[in-house]
């Protein structure tokens, strides 16, 4: 009896200690007993409640969006270069000039700045540099900027995304010279001059 009402007693005290505790309180009061006590060799947690209320509030922060790969500014001109893999003078220039673009935000050059970055990317030396940018500029990857600077092209920034698959690289741009094509109006011919009459006085 004696060891009975000591449980009851024991029960009476700690019922009565946790009814003065807010609910949330009380779960967690119990579990930090049965930690202290040895009973228990979970730690003490927070309330399923508020677990859930922290869970939420993580959710809802906005995550921080994927850097896309002309947002990665870490790569020097030399890495960039030996990822892309260029297998010609023009697909260097190219890829120069997307690093321009994305990695200096320097969007409209001249070719003294295609070689000086080309020597900095420690690539072979152009045989003819203004050639390589001409010859890059018909192959519709470069086009016409202010003051006779080049900038890089819709279609050349997509292709220097694609390399090193030049396979891929290569359809984009007969796919975009196809549809550049189709759209050019078909020139109309000139009438032909109406036949003049001869009038005898």
């Amino acid at each position: 009896m004696d060891s009975t009402q000591t449980d009851l007693d024991a029960l009476t005290t700690i019922i009565v200690a946790l009814k003065k505790m807010p609910r949330e309180e009380q779960a967690r009061t119990m579990q930090a007993v049965s930690v202290f006590l040895g009973l228990s060799s979970e730690p003490a947690r927070a309330h399923p409640s508020a677990e859930m209320t922290a869970h939420a509030s993580k959710s809802t922060q906005p995550s921080e969006p994927t850097p896309k790969f002309s947002d990665d500014r870490g790569a020097s001109p030399k890495e960039f270069l030996r990822d892309k893999k260029p297998g010609s003078d023009v697909e260097r220039v190219a890829c120069l000039a997307y690093y321009l673009t994305h990695h200096r935000d320097i969007p409209h050059f001249k070719t003294v700045d295609i070689s000086a970055l080309n020597t900095e990317a420690a690539q072979p030396k152009f045989s003819n540099a203004s050639m390589a940018v001409d010859n890059a500029s018909k192959a519709g990857l470069l086009v016409q900027a202010l003051k006779g600077a080049k900038q890089l092209s819709a279609s050349g920034e997509h292709y220097v995304q694609l390399l090193p698959d030049r396979d891929a690289a290569r359809e984009m741009i007969k796919s975009s010279n196809v549809r550049r094509k189709a759209r050019r109006p078909t020139p109309r011919k000139a009438p032909a001059p109406a036949d003049t009459a001869v009038v005898s006085q």
